[in-house]
């Protein structure tokens, strides 16, 4: 038998759904600002997109007009 064989993912399923089922208990206390944290979080990650997006608007505007005109480009030529 060739110890350099990879292991099959069946086993590697196997082992982790086994890790899954036999975790021991965790004791943890997350006290009441936890909640306050990660609605805070929430909030900002949607407000940098928004940042970012009316930072970028003009090039994303560009990149659907981009398409239109390529499109029209070709029948005006053609006329």
């Amino acid at each position: 038998m060739n110890h350099s064989e990879p292991v099959s993912r069946a086993v590697l399923a196997a082992v982790a759904i086994g890790l899954l089922f036999f975790s021991p208990a965790v004791f943890a206390y997350l006290d009441p600002s936890t909640g306050s944290m990660v609605v805070s979080a929430i909030v900002g990650i949607f407000a940098s997109i928004a940042l970012a997006v009316k930072t970028y608007w003009y090039k994303i505007k560009g990149w659907f007009r981009r398409d239109s005109k390529q499109e029209t480009t070709p029948e005006e030529s053609a006329d």
